[in-house]
């Protein structure tokens, strides 16, 4: 990793994006040892994690996953979903945090020297070039390494640093749940994270 130990650095976690990149490199993604793998190499000032949450549940499948992580050192940033209904009739569920994660990134710029984004959204190179120009170098962490590729060849470019979520998996990595995942097909990706969640219970 290309990290200076003075370095003041923020973490921006996009819940979905990061757990979709585990997922198809097959491990998921232990917070705790990432937190510990960063704060051992930056002087970390923030650890933002975005999701987008379903409400007017009785029991939402990632709220023990969202509390876990309030407790231990996140700043969580979260929103209802939106609910709306397909072309084949069938309840289905939205949640972009894209804007949400922008801001905060802007808004922390002239606070830190590094961001690190955890994301392949292509929809961030514009939001990277504006906090390059602030002053802030720029590592994006995703991977290259999954069939397709889950980093725009875009972002990949405009960033400082590319760090290879797969040649993270020995240090923030766990193994995948052998539990058998739930029907999802109605949610977004962020609610596959029902195993992740439930481990934290």
């Amino acid at each position: 990793m290309t990290f200076y130990s003075e370095e003041r650095t923020a973490l921006f976690i996009d819940g979905s994006n990061l757990y979709a990149s585990a997922r198809s490199l097959g491990f998921d993604i232990d917070y705790k040892k990432l937190l510990s793998e960063f704060s051992s190499q930056v002087r970390l000032v923030r650890a933002f994690y975005y999701t987008a949450l379903i409400e007017d549940q009785e029991y939402s499948p990632i709220r023990p996953l969202v509390d876990w992580l309030d407790y231990n050192g996140y700043t969580m940033v979260t929103k209802p979903t939106k609910e709306f209904t397909d072309a084949t009739g069938r309840r289905k569920y939205k949640g972009n945090m894209d804007i949400e994660l922008a801001i905060d990134m802007i808004d922390l710029a002239e606070h830190i020297d590094h961001a690190v984004l955890f994301s392949g959204d292509g929809d961030f190179r514009r939001l990277i070039e504006a906090v390059q120009k602030r002053g802030v170098r720029v590592t994006v962490v995703s991977t290259v390494k999954s069939q397709p590729p889950m980093i725009a060849d875009e972002l990949r470019r405009q960033a400082d640093f590319f760090l290879e979520l797969k040649d993270m998996e020995k240090n923030v990595g766990r193994a995948v749940s052998q539990r058998q995942d739930r029907d999802v097909e109605d949610y977004p990706v962020e609610y596959e994270m029902y195993d992740e969640a439930e481990k934290l219970a």
